[in-house]
């Protein structure tokens, strides 16, 4: 009788076997199916359509197949282990006192090498990439010095950071390959939240989403994206997809899987829908946690306006390889920034809501995709009377400055003329060629900062004062805007995140300066990271980068 409470019935017992087997015919039948399209795919377009991303594609589903059935940390605890005992921890068997100066001797002399080493042209020259080396380590620099707490710096998450953003941009860049798996990502995002259009147009007309306004080509996604995050974690696929990203970051960087799926997220989705991903766990996240996350939606663009960029005539790869790099970028400075304190709950050994948590708020899953949607369409109200309001209040400073400035011979006073000045020091530190683009390239930072990333790309390809830009400093100021850092951006993650988590409103409120400011320079660091690496893009990326900026876009 005791075995039989301890080890269940006999007829639970072969329910059970039942069904695993059941599972197992069912992924080997799926496994086969997708097996069977990437091989077609690849004997019938090996010479016309590109095969890598079908690979991954392919590979990312075996492999769920087979870790379904076979614990994972079987394959990742060796490589965990040599990660952590070579690459970082003690590299060439140095001291353990050692080592931290040993990997920036490392990381500075590859750095230094790639500049010194990279064939000149035009004013892609040595001089100009050594400042972009300059510029990064004095950023650094001056993250430490105002660091909120120095002696609780992570230097290894500050050091992997810096390696991967390094090697992301040199693989983005620098191969074919690495620039078709990060544009068919981003591609995928932005037609995913694209499908937001087909709804508005059964509402409007056919033509309404088409047409370039803020609102019609944000709004809706934001909408549409809430309730589908409330299915997937209806469904449990949110848990499981946040338990990996925490595992896997954690491992890597020892940050938490809250702050690893917001940040690989942000450059595909965007901040507001990649803090949606995260709503279960706002309400546990510590200070330093929430500040990552608000730097990891300022430091980015999302892949659904990544299209509308390109369509102006921007270089495409230099747009996609910013966004992938941020991704790094932004736990770099914001590690270095606001270091962790306090113990983070969503970490490695995660215990998360279950889909039977998220059900018991859901009748069915229709009811759950609703009860999202309903929180979305609160969330984009919030969104564009935010936007709205600050740009109108920047509006109004820039009226009363004007005002004040003709008493003085200067009408044309602004916030964005003075910010421009101001930021000649950071185009300095950028690399940006000393030609008279310094303060040009300061002044688009500051309209970004002001009003958005959207007005600046504009100005820099239709503005007569941006098209005499070299191709240099084109490149590295196509770079800086590609952010959503900027003062509308401030309110709008403010707004939402109080939104989603009202408990935490002061919290928000005290680290959401600070996350702006971060988000910002980690977008800098990413076009200084460019600047060093430019000198080996080839004269034909540069001389359509040219040719872009004197083509006849309009938005209209």
């Amino acid at each position: 009788m005791e075995e039989v409470v301890s080890h269940g019935s006999p007829r639970t017992v072969s329910q059970t076997r039942t069904r695993r087997l059941t599972r197992i015919f069912i992924h080997i039948g799926i496994g086969g199916l997708v097996t069977g399209w990437w091989i077609a795919g690849l004997v019938l377009h090996r010479k016309d359509k590109n095969w890598i991303v079908p690979f991954l594609i392919w590979l990312a589903v075996i492999s769920r197949l087979i870790f379904w059935h076979f614990p994972a940390v079987r394959l990742v605890t060796p490589f965990l282990k040599i990660w952590r005992g070579l690459a970082t921890r003690r590299p060439f068997s140095v001291h353990p006192k050692w080592a931290l100066t040993v990997s920036w001797i490392i990381f500075a002399a590859l750095v230094v090498t790639v500049a010194v080493l990279s064939p000149e042209f035009e004013d892609n020259n040595t001089s100009n990439r050594g400042i972009s080396v300059a510029g990064l380590f004095v950023t650094i620099g001056l993250l430490t010095l105002t660091s909120k707490n120095r002696k609780r710096i992570n230097w290894y998450t500050v050091l992997c950071g810096l390696y991967i953003q390094f090697v992301v941009a040199a693989f983005v860049l620098r191969t074919t390959v690495g620039a078709d798996i990060f544009g068919f990502l981003s591609e995928q995002a932005a037609s995913l939240l694209g499908f937001a259009s087909n709804g508005l147009a059964f509402l409007t007309d056919a033509t309404v989403p088409d047409l370039p306004w803020f609102a019609i080509s944000v709004v809706p996604p934001i909408i549409f994206f809430a309730g589908l995050a409330s299915l997937l974690s209806y469904w449990g696929m949110l848990q499981w997809l946040v338990t990996k990203a925490a595992v896997s970051f954690h491992w890597l960087l020892e940050i938490s899987g809250a702050e690893a799926i917001v940040a690989a997220c942000s450059p595909f989705f965007g901040q507001g829908e990649s803090v949606m991903l995260i709503q279960p766990f706002l309400d546990v996240l510590t200070p330093a946690e929430l500040h990552q996350v608000m730097c990891s939606g300022f430091a980015t663009i999302a892949g659904s306006v990544l299209a509308a960029y390109i369509g102006l005539g921007l270089n495409g790869t230099a747009l996609i390889s910013s966004c992938v790099m941020s991704i790094p970028a932004s736990i770099v400075v914001s590690k270095l920034r606001y270091p962790e304190t306090d113990e983070p709950a969503v970490t490695a050994k995660l215990t998360l809501g279950s889909a039977q948590e998220a059900k018991k708020e859901a009748g069915n899953w229709m009811h759950a995709f609703t009860n999202g949607c309903w929180l979305g369409l609160k969330l984009a109200g919030i969104v564009a009377a935010v936007l709205a309001s600050v740009i109108a209040l920047i509006d109004l400073c820039d009226a009363l400055l004007s005002w004040a400035g003709k008493y003085i011979n200067a009408e044309d006073l602004t916030l964005e003329y003075l910010l421009g000045y101001l930021l000649v020091p950071v185009s300095i530190m950028l690399g940006v060629p000393r030609n008279g683009d310094l303060i040009h390239v300061g002044r688009l930072i500051g309209v970004k900062f002001l009003r958005n990333e959207f007005l600046a790309y504009r100005e820099l390809q239709e503005n007569a004062l941006y098209l005499q830009l070299s191709p240099r400093s084109r490149l590295i100021a196509t770079y800086s805007l590609c952010g959503f850092g900027n003062l509308g951006s401030l309110g709008t993650q403010v707004g939402l995140m109080s939104q989603l988590a009202p408990r935490r409103n002061k919290d928000i409120a005290n680290v959401a300066f600070s996350a702006l400011l971060t988000g910002v320079i980690s977008t800098l660091t990413s076009a200084g990271m460019a600047g060093i690496l430019l000198g080996e893009m080839s004269t034909t990326s540069l001389a359509m980068a040219r040719s872009n900026a004197t083509m006849p876009t309009s938005l209209n």
